[in-house]
């Protein structure tokens, strides 16, 4: 079995560092006029102010990918255990608002969780494993 890290790992990776980083940045906006539904709302927590909902999911994922990205154990169940509870809460907000971006955050969830567990030997190597090359 071998260590390196799967492509699609690193784009489910890649794509939640780049979103973690726009999170951030757009901490710095007082009010994204495209966005009709925020991250407070879309993460089931509508009595959280959207900059401190904004800061925990940015900051939060950034940690999250990169264990993800490092095969690392718990970054595999912080993935699966995050992409669960985004799935409920966009499968709920769906049925209630039937909305695009819920329906998106639905199909992104189910695609992470198949592909993580598909892949989840990779997470489950012991250290001499990685040092033996398999």
């Amino acid at each position: 079995m071998n260590r390196s890290r799967p492509l699609g790992v690193g784009l489910i990776g890649s794509f939640y560092i780049f979103g973690s980083v726009v999170l951030l940045l757009s901490l710095f906006v007082y009010e994204l006029p495209f966005e009709k539904y925020g991250i407070a709302a879309r993460f089931a927590l509508p009595e959280v102010p959207e900059h401190l909902a904004r800061f925990l999911v940015g900051a939060s994922s950034l940690v999250m990918a990169y264990g993800y990205l490092k095969l690392k154990r718990w970054g595999y169940w912080f993935m699966v255990v995050y992409s669960i509870y985004f799935l409920s809460v966009s499968g709920y907000l769906f049925v209630l608002y039937k909305d695009q971006p819920f329906l998106g955050n639905i199909i992104w969830s189910l695609i992470v969780i198949v592909y993580s567990y598909s892949k989840r030997s990779h997470f489950y190597m012991k250290p001499q494993q990685i040092r033996a090359g398999g």
